[in-house]
C-alpha cells in the first residue's frame, strides 16, 4: 500500500501527548537487552542495537520488533532514500517530555532501523561490475518501528517509547499493550537477563556454552582467499599506489561456513565473547528458497555517522590495529608501537581527510572540525587508533543527505574513495554485501546513530560469512597485513565457536 506523506514537523516541536508515548520501565533497569529480547523472538523483524561494552560513543541500547513497514529496495532516481523518507514521515513527530529526575530521554524513540549494504555505494557512484554477487540480500533494509525499548547503559535506566503511525493512537495503544505483556514476562525472569558480558570476553573454546545457556556446535570456516592470493592482492594495491592512482585502499577477504541453523544463539555467544560498543542483531526473515533464518550478527567497535536532532554530526574513523597482548607489558608494548607507527598515523590521517571532505558536502561551511586525532582505544581482541570528525548540517540538509554524501565509510574504502572502490571491485572476488555497510537507527526528529558493519557475521540462509580486512598503503608489509586479518578474525570466531580450516592457499 502507498505510504502517505504527512506534514513536515520541526525537530524542536514538542510531541503531541496523544500520539507519542515515553514511559520508564523501572522493573527492567539494569536488565541485559539481549536477555529481554528473548521475550520477542517470536515476532518478525527483531532488532537489537546494543552497547554491549558501553563507552564514550556507545551509550544506548535499543530493542524493537514487528515493524509496521519494511523497505528492501533503494528508490529509483537520484535519491535512493526517497522511499524511506516517506515511510518515516508516517510517524508522529516531536520530542517526548521527560519527568524531572528521570535522567536523559532516549535519543531514539521510534523510526527506521536496519542496514545499508556496502554495495548500495554502487547506486551512489558509477562502478565497474567485476566481483561476483553471491549473497542475495537487499542493498538496503530499513524497517519502520513505532515502538522501541531503550536502555541508558551508564545508569541502567530502561524506557518504553512509542509513536503513532498515520495518527492512529488506538493501534499504537494495542501494540504497546502487547509489548508491555512481553516485557512483564521478561521482568519476571530478569535474573537470567542480567548476564552483562565482561569486557575481555569469555575465553570460551569452540563449542562452548553460549550466553543463552545452550550448546553451539563448532563451525568450520573456509578461507576463500588464502595467504598467497591475499599477498598478491596487497602487492597489487601497492603497485597502484606507486603509480599515483591512490593513497590507500581497504582490502578484505571472506571466510565461509555452511549454516542453516538459528543465528540467534550465535549472536548471544558473539555478544558475550566479543562485547562491542556497537553490537547488532538484525533479523532479515527467512530465505525464500530454503526457509532458513537470515540475520546480521555484529560486534563492531566502529561508529559510522551520528547526528543529533539539532543537526550536529560526529564520526569516529578507526585505522591502525595491534593485538591486545597476553600480558600487560606486552599490551603496552603493542600500544606504544601503534602510537609511534608513522604508517598507521598516516593511514588514519588520510581517512580523516576523506571524512572531512564527505561531511563538507552537506555541513555548514567552516563547521567541520577534527577535535581528536590518533586516540588509542581497545576492544577485547585488538587495539586501534581512532580519530573524531565533527560538523553541523547545513540548512535544508538531513541525515539521509549525510548518508548519501558519506556512504560507504572512508575508513573501509580508501582514499581517494572512488578509485579505492574501483580497485576493491577488481581485487576482491565476491561482493561485500552487508560487510562494511552500516547498521543504523534514524528517528522521526532527524537524529541518527549508525555503526560500520565490521567484525560481523552474515547468515544468508545457506552460509555464515565473516569478512576481515585492513587498510593498505605503500608502507604496508603484505605478511603483516595478513597477520592483522588473522588477529581481527580471532575474537569473533572464538566467541561463536568457529575454527578455520587451514588448507587453502
Amino acid at each position: 500500500m502507498p505510504s502517505p506523506v504527512l506534514p513536515a514537523v520541526s525537530p524542536g516541536v514538542s510531541a503531541d501527548p496523544r500520539l507519542v508515548v515515553l514511559e520508564r520501565l523501572a522493573t527492567l533497569d539494569g536488565a541485559d537487552p539481549a536477555g529481554v529480547a528473548e521475550a520477542f523472538r517470536g515476532l518478525p523483524g527483531l532488532v537489537v542495537l546494543d552497547s554491549a561494552r558501553p563507552g564514550r560513543r556507545g551509550r544506548w541500547s535499543f530493542l524493537a520488533a514487528d515493524p509496521l513497514w519494511v523497505e528492501e529496495e533503494a528508490s529509483p532516481g537520484p535519491d535512493p532514500f526517497a522511499g524511506p523518507r516517506v515511510i518515516l514521515a508516517r510517524l508522529a513527530a516531536g520530542q517526548p517530555m521527560v519527568e524531572p529526575g528521570e535522567g536523559l530521554a532516549p535519543p531514539f524513540t521510534g523510526g527506521l532501523m536496519g542496514y545499508l549494504s556496502y554495495d548500495l555505494g554502487r547506486r551512489l557512484e558509477r562502478m565497474p561490475a567485476l566481483a561476483v554477487a553471491d549473497q542475495p540480500l537487499p542493498e538496503l533494509r530499513l524497517a519502520l518501528h513505532d515502538w522501541v525499548v531503550a536502555w541508558e547503559r551508564r545508569t541502567g535506566r530502561a524506557w518504553l517509547a512509542g509513536r503513532a503511525a498515520d495518527r492512529d493512537r488506538a493501534r499504537l495503544d494495542a501494540r504497546l499493550g502487547q509489548v508491555r505483556a512481553r516485557l512483564a514476562r521478561a521482568a519476571r525472569s530478569a535474573g537470567s537477563a542480567l548476564d552483562a558480558p565482561s569486557e575481555r570476553g569469555t575465553g570460551r573454546e569452540p563449542g562452548g556454552v553460549t550466553a543463552a545457556g545452550g550448546e553451539c556446535p563448532p563451525l568450520v570456516f573456509v578461507q576463500e582467499m588464502g595467504q598467497g592470493a591475499w599477498i598478491a592482492a596487497v602487492e597489487a594495491v601497492r603497485t597502484e599506489i606507486a603509480r599515483g592512482e591512490l593513497y590507500q585502499a581497504n582490502l578484505a577477504r571472506r571466510l565461509v561456513a555452511p549454516f542453516v541453523d538459528d543465528p540467534w544463539p550465535r549472536f548471544r555467544a558473539l555478544r558475550s565473547g566479543e562485547p562491542a560498543l556497537f553490537a547488532a542483531y538484525l533479523d532479515l526473515g527467512p530465505d525464500p528458497a530454503s526457509g532458513a533464518s537470515r540475520a546480521i550478527l555484529s560486534a563492531s567497535p566502529e561508529p559510522f555517522l551520528a547526528v543529533s536532532a539539532a543537526g550536529v554530526v560526529a564520526t569516529d574513523p578507526i585505522k591502525g590495529t595491534r593485538p591486545r597482548g597476553s600480558s600487560r607489558a606486552e599490551e603496552r608494548a603493542f600500544a606504544r608501537e601503534l602510537i609511534a607507527s608513522a604508517k598507521d598515523r598516516a593511514e588514519n590521517t588520510m581517512i580523516v581527510d576523506v571524512l572531512r571532505n564527505d561531511l563538507g558536502r552537506v555541513c555548514r561551511p567552516g563547521s567541520v572540525r577534527v577535535p581528536r586525532l590518533w586516540r588509542l582505544e581497545r576492544t577485547p581482541a585488538v587495539q586501534h587508533l581512532v580519530s573524531t570528525v565533527t560538523g553541523v548540517l547545513a540548512a535544508g540538509r538531513d541525515a539521509f543527505d549525510l548518508l548519501a554524501a558519506a556512504f560507504p565509510g572512508g575508513s573501509i574504502s580508501g582514499a581517494p574513495k572512488i578509485r579505492a572502490m574501483e580497485l576493491i571491485e577488481s581485487l576482491e572476488p565476491v561482493r561485500r554485501g552487508p560487510y562494511t555497510g552500516a547498521a543504523l537507527w534514524l528517528g522521526r526528529d532527524g537524529a541518527m546513530g549508525s555503526s560500520i558493519l565490521i567484525r560481523t557475521f552474515v547468515a544468508d540462509g545457506r552460509r555464515l560469512t565473516l569478512h576481515v580486512g585492513g587498510g593498505i598503503t605503500w608502507r604496508s608489509d603484505p605478511g603483516a597485513e595478513w597477520d592483522e586479518t588473522v588477529a581481527k578474525a580471532c575474537g569473533p570466531l572464538r566467541a561463536i565457536g568457529g575454527v578455520v580450516r587451514e588448507d587453502t592457499g
